[in-house]
Parts: C-alpha cells; sequence; structure tokens
C-alpha cells in the first residue's frame, strides 16, 4: 500500500508540472503572436492580430488544475507551508498529538471540500454548464483536476494521519 500511495502522490506532482508546462507554453505561444505584431508594427505594416483563443482562460484552468494536483506531493515531500511557531516548542510527545489533530482536522475539512467538489462536476455535467470564453470548454473538465487534487491530497492527509497515530512522522517542527 505504501509503495502505491508514494506513486500515486508523485504522479500526481508529475500531473501538476506537465499543467505548469502548458501554461508556459501557452503563455509563450501568445507572447509570439505579440512579438509578431509588434514586428509588423515597426516595419510599418498592419498588425497580423494573431490571438490564441481563450488563452487567459486556459492557463486559468491549468493553474487550478496544478495547485489542486500539486498538493498532495508537496504535503508527502514536507515542503507545504506550516507555522511552526506553537509545533517547535511542544514537547516531543504534545507534538505528536498536535500533528495527529492537525492532519486529522484537515483530513475532514479536505473530505467535505472534496466530496462538495465532486457534485460540483455532477452537476456541472447533468447540466452540461460550459464557459463562457471564446473556446466553450465543458467546465466539468477543469473542475474534475480540482476534484481529483482534492482527493489524492485528501488521501495524504488521511495517511499523514495515520503516519502520525503511528508515530511515523518524522520530528520536522525545526524547519520553516
Amino acid at each position: 500500500m505504501r509503495a502505491f500511495l508514494d506513486r500515486l502522490y508523485l504522479w500526481s506532482g508529475y500531473a501538476a508540472a506537465g499543467f505548469l508546462v502548458l501554461i508556459v507554453a501557452t503563455v509563450l505561444v501568445q507572447v509570439v503572436f505579440n512579438m509578431v505584431d509588434a514586428l509588423a508594427l515597426a516595419v510599418g505594416a498592419q498588425p497580423v492580430g494573431l490571438v490564441l483563443p481563450s488563452y487567459a482562460e486556459f492557463t486559468g484552468y491549468f493553474l487550478a488544475a496544478a495547485s489542486f494536483l500539486a498538493a498532495a506531493h508537496t504535503l508527502q515531500r514536507g515542503a507545504l507551508i506550516r507555522v511552526n511557531l506553537v509545533m517547535q516548542r511542544l514537547r516531543p510527545k504534545s507534538r505528536r498529538i498536535a500533528e495527529i489533530w492537525c492532519a486529522a482536522v484537515g483530513t475532514l475539512f479536505s473530505a467535505y471540500f472534496t466530496w462538495w467538489m465532486i457534485l460540483l462536476v455532477l452537476e456541472s455535467l447533468e447540466f452540461n454548464d460550459v464557459s463562457p470564453g471564446m473556446i466553450p470548454v465543458p467546465i466539468w473538465i477543469p473542475q474534475l483536476s480540482i476534484a481529483l487534487g482534492m482527493a489524492v491530497f485528501t488521501l495524504a492527509l488521511a495517511d499523514r494521519t495515520m503516519a502520525a497515530w503511528h508515530g511515523q512522522i518524522a520530528d520536522d517542527a525545526g524547519e520553516a
């Protein structure tokens, strides 16, 4: 089970990185299009008016996907932003109890929001919601990446809760 979860978190991180690459590629294409127009103006020609339709909308979708898909991998690697001002002052036993409590509460909140995100995806499918941009995108597609990212993050939080319960969380309270 441990190997499966580690691979799931890793592949979720890879998917997030892929979406970041898509953001860079999309913005780069639009910048090149803008440069073609600027060059045309510089030589006295009419601008071509090249535009990547809905590029801002797509980069927003890619950013949401990258953010949510990266959460589990980031948590597992210990790179998620943590405020350790209190944790570093606790004794080891109290620190473990606080870690269990925080991870458990985080799991509950994340599970709650994952549930509602899944319901939102299903509702968008039922009503055939599409984005208002130049390219109408079925809105359930970007919502699905968020729901998947949240589901994997919820699993990672539950995993962390169990690891803390069994005393398997390293003492990382001194990290910033």
